[in-house]
């Protein structure tokens, strides 16, 4: 009784022995047998599906995969260390299969241990920050049908003034307009082409 808020405490009042008041405080926040199931159920889902997401950070991931084993260990649905090893070198992404590979040959999963596994992986995390570009580019394409292509690219830089941004923008719509001036030229003078064509084949008949 004295463990229990106030709140909570006017709930269990009219019980009379704290075997009631404790089985009424698991029925009323964990459910039933059924409940519990479905939870349960719900949750290994969840872990078989774990994936590490786009652009996440070891850290961030340990927590959501250590949040998602606790509740599992609640419901009595817990697993192995070595399981947890397993999972998480499974959900990592596709430029972490190197470093999966030399954990899978160096070590031992069935006895490795996922605190020992969390630390190599951000050890080597920081080393991949570390070649990351820091400067980011883009490109904008244009593919004629025919068997000319022209590319115009524009690379822009984070340290880059606004200034300079402005003078490529400019220097992209000018090359642009010329492009479009000069794909007019062609089309007229297909027409033209086109025309004459078909006055000579009825000038023949």
């Amino acid at each position: 009784m004295a463990a229990l808020p106030h709140k909570e405490y006017l709930k269990m009042s009219d019980k009379s022995t704290a075997k009631a008041m404790f089985t009424s405080l698991c029925s009323l926040y964990e459910g039933n047998k059924k409940v519990r199931e479905a939870k349960a159920t719900m949750l290994v889902h969840q872990y078989e599906l774990f994936r590490m997401k786009e652009d996440e950070s070891i850290e961030t991931m340990y927590l959501r995969f250590q949040t998602l084993v606790s509740g599992l260990q609640i419901l009595k649905k817990s697993y192995v260390a070595s399981d947890h090893v397993n999972k998480i070198l499974r959900s990592l992404h596709a430029k972490w299969r190197p470093k999966v590979t030399t954990i899978e040959e160096a070590k031992d999963l069935n006895t490795l241990s996922v605190e020992d596994l969390i630390s190599s992986l951000k050890c080597h995390e920081i080393g991949l920050n570390e070649h990351e570009p820091i400067k980011k580019s883009k490109s904008i394409a244009l593919k004629s049908k025919g068997k000319s292509t022209k590319a115009l690219k524009a690379l822009e830089s984070e340290e880059e003034s606004t200034s300079e941004d402005s003078d490529e923008d400019l220097e992209i719509v000018q090359e642009m307009a010329m492009l479009s001036n000069r794909l007019q030229y062609l089309a007229k003078k297909s027409k033209r082409f086109l025309s004459r064509s078909s006055s000579h084949k009825s000038s023949r008949k």
